[in-house]
């Protein structure tokens, strides 16, 4: 192989290499994140959990809510929709609301978190 195209190859291969390294950090991204912020048991048949979405404020989210037991099974689960809302909403010019899920549960919680969130299409 040539100076040349050695030279070639190595570039052509950095090029790459920057370009999935941006791919896997922003393409995965679909623009909504979420943060626990508070639980509250309220006794063996409802677990409430609190919760901060952050997205576009005229997209509509889904986020999984779950509540677990003392051994990390999941005790309650649903599926919450967050819909778009006017800028003068929550924080950040409506980017970011508050929000509260009520779980129904089987037996006694012993924590809610919200799992995952993503934007409907």
């Amino acid at each position: 192989m040539t100076k040349k195209t050695r030279k070639i190859f190595i570039i052509v291969a950095i090029a790459l290499a920057v370009v999935w390294a941006l791919w896997v950090t922003f393409g995965s991204n679909d623009g909504v994140t979420q943060k626990d912020i508070s639980y509250k048991v309220v006794d063996s048949t409802m677990t409430t959990v609190d919760f901060a979405v952050t997205k576009s404020p005229d997209a509509t989210a889904r986020c999984a809510v779950k509540a677990m037991d003392e051994s990390f099974a999941v005790v309650g689960w649903k599926v919450v929709t967050i819909g778009p809302n006017g800028k003068d909403v929550g924080a950040e010019n409506g980017r970011t609301t508050t929000n509260r899920a009520d779980l129904r549960t089987d037996t006694l919680a012993v924590t809610g978190i919200v799992e995952n969130c993503w934007i409907v299409k």
